[in-house]
């Protein structure tokens, strides 16, 4: 009935279109995001798209995108980005387990850790700025599976050429189709940023809460039913899991600004004072009625696990700009965290074991140049601990841009990272999770190039991995006293002999009279003497599609087939307890075909998205999983809209 309904709406849209006065067909739609000569009406004047502009932190800009290609199509998720080479989970807002080790991301100061649950988070660089002409508003709504819906939700305005806000506010919820699998998360986002008429005083503001809650399942206890799929256990309601009342939450709020003031009034040539602040708070709580032989034995009858993090940063600076020699700033940091249980652990005699709190203050001193002219962009960071920790990093990066459709960067980076706090410290109520270690620092060194052409776009990346931490199965035997649990012990552990990580991904899209053919390839090799960093060789994303315009070109349409595949490998599997993956070496899992069918439509503002996901999965057999125990999507019929308004 809703599909129905939806597709009524569209042939609607389609009727009402085909009946405007034709001093209307004349006016250009947003087809072309990025070409300054589509035009937006407004009460008072004409607006171009370069009037909707989308800046990042580091000031780069780009303008909002209103086309429908099939760059736009891969983004239509739960992420609402190209998640390519992540595989998801049977339910959105669940883990994606990561088969592009290229995608990780370095910090060197202590993260909190359950990397797991954090795929969706924003960070700091997720959070975009904007400068508008007129009130800008994007909707996004997607079906989920089974109950449930996904809406994002973004305003943006300018109340003044120089002041903007944007409030935002993604929310899912989605019941799932195996027991005790519901996702419901929210992400709320409120932006603005501020400059002066001069340009002397620049500010850019942000706060968000966000929350991502779990009914967690553990996956299914007897995978071959699910491989054989008779009745009844076809449905996946069925399939017995190990978990019917676990519960996971990851909830953090931030408020971050960064503002900037040049103190010459007219000479752009002049010294800058630059400070940026953020202050964010997490915890991450898992909790369990019933206890669970999955996990060994317990304290308590019931599971109760609750981590708590904060975290202050200042950065103070001073820099010189240059128009001709570029921005050379120095800069102090001060990292000061506080990681958490309220509870002590006593050895067996009687003092402490395991203790309930990680806290320190790191400084570090650091200089950055940044040179920014014409078709060139480049920067080098330099920074260091000046209290006792060890920590540094050398971040330089370059870019070249030949014109719009032709450019090259390059980017190298040596790290000596502190570990994610919750390697060196976990508390739970199961007996086998409690942990205190202090491990050595990550030392990581890593080049990447990229050239993007109007031919193909190719990326090469070269790691080398050192004290590499992780999370291992340290189980394998089933639980005494019970029937067909399998125990799932986890533990973290320190690599110390070198990982060296190569990875080459090449695309390039085909375009013949109406019909296109996109296809993205990627090649992974690793060189190490034990499996701890296992990603598939060869993984391929490749769509063929028709796309043309309907109805004096009133209605774009766009329809076709996505093939996904990746290789055998020792796939990682996904610890709910810890919300974190851990490396396995007892099963490989891959080498199942991944089948979408795509039908997009367009008219004007207003974009419609069809899609038939995995609709292959019934004749090509119930192999496929997205980590050991937790089976990937049957099909699903899905369904969603992305709608701008400009006024």
């Amino acid at each position: 009935m809703r599909y129905n309904f939806l597709l009524f709406l569209l042939l609607f849209s389609i009727s009402v279109l085909g009946q405007e006065k034709k001093s209307n067909e004349n006016k250009k739609p947003l087809g072309k995001a990025l070409v300054n000569k589509d035009k937006l009406s407004t009460a008072d004047t004409i607006a171009t798209i370069g009037m909707y502009k989308i800046i990042t932190l580091d000031r780069d800009t780009t303008f909002v995108d209103t086309s429908l290609t099939i760059q736009n199509e891969y983004k239509v998720n739960y992420l609402r980005k190209d998640n390519f080479g992540l595989l998801p989970f049977s339910n959105e807002g669940q883990p994606y387990n990561i088969l592009d080790y290229g995608l990780t991301d370095f910090d060197p100061f202590p993260g909190f850790g359950f990397k797991g649950k954090h795929f969706a988070y924003l960070e700091v660089d997720d959070i975009n700025y904007y400068n508008v002409a007129t009130p800008y508003t994007d909707l996004f709504y997607r079906s989920v599976i089974e109950q449930g819906q996904m809406l994002d939700a973004f305003i943006t305005l300018n109340t003044s050429e120089n002041l903007n806000f944007a409030v935002a506010y993604k929310g899912l919820r989605s019941l799932g189709r195996y027991i005790n699998q519901l996702s419901s998360n929210g992400n709320f986002r409120f932006i603005t940023s501020y400059n002066t008429s001069d340009k002397r005083y620049n500010l850019k503001l942000h706060f968000t809460a966000q929350d991502f809650s779990n009914q967690e399942n553990g996956g299914i206890i007897n995978t071959e039913l699910f491989e054989e799929s008779e009745e009844p256990y076809n449905q996946r309601e069925r399939l017995d899991v190990y978990f019917r009342d676990a519960n996971s939450i990851l909830k953090g709020n931030r408020y971050f600004f960064d503002h900037t003031f040049r103190l010459s009034k007219s000479n752009p040539n002049s010294i800058v004072l630059h400070h940026q602040f953020n202050y964010e708070n997490k915890f991450f709580e898992f909790t369990q009625p019933t206890v669970s032989a999955r996990f060994g034995e317990a304290y308590k009858s019931s599971i109760n696990n609750k981590t708590r993090f904060n975290r202050m940063y200042n950065l103070i600076g001073a820099a010189y700009t240059n128009e001709d020699i570029g921005t050379l700033e120095f800069y102090l940091e001060d990292y000061n965290y506080n990681y958490y249980y309220k509870t002590i652990i006593l050895n067996s005699g009687g003092g402490i074991g395991i203790p309930n709190s990680l806290n320190d203050r790191i400084n570090t001193y650091g200089a950055k140049y940044t040179y920014q002219k014409n078709k060139l962009k480049g920067s080098v960071l330099v920074s260091n601990s000046i209290t006792d920790q060890s920590l540094a990093s050398i971040d330089a990066s370059a870019r070249y841009r030949f014109d719009d459709k032709n450019e090259i960067s390059v980017r190298y980076q040596n790290m000596n990272k502190l570990p994610d706090l919750n390697y060196n410290l976990y508390q739970s109520d199961y007996v086998n999770y409690n942990w205190y270690n202090n491990f050595k620092n990550e030392k990581i060194n890593s080049i990447e190039a990229e050239a993007k052409t109007k031919w193909l776009t190719a990326s090469v990346q070269y790691s080398i991995l050192k004290d590499h931490l992780y999370f291992t199965r340290t189980s394998n035997y089933l639980a005494p006293d019970t029937e067909g649990i399998d125990t799932l012990l986890v533990a973290p552990a320190q690599y110390g002999r070198t990982i060296n990580y190569f990875s080459a991904k090449v695309g390039r899209e085909f375009k013949f009279w109406k019909f296109g053919l996109d296809n993205t390839l990627l090649y992974q090799k690793v060189g190490q003497d034990e499996n701890v960093l296992n990603v598939p060789e060869f993984t391929t994303r490749n769509t063929f599609y028709f796309s043309d315009h309907f109805f004096k070109k009133a209605l774009f349409l766009q329809a076709g087939v996505t093939f996904q595949y990746f290789t055998e490998y020792h796939m990682n599997g996904y610890n709910p307890l810890l919300g974190e993956f851990y490396t396995q070496d007892r099963q490989k899992f891959g080498g199942f075909p991944l089948l979408d069918f795509f039908l997009n439509a367009k008219i004007q503002q207003f974009r419609v998205f069809i899609k038939a996901e995995h609709f292959n999965s019934s004749f090509t057999g119930y192999n496929y999983y997205s980590a050991p125990n937790y089976p990937y999507r049957d099909f699903t019929l899905r369904f969603g809209v992305i709608w701008d308004f400009f006024s």
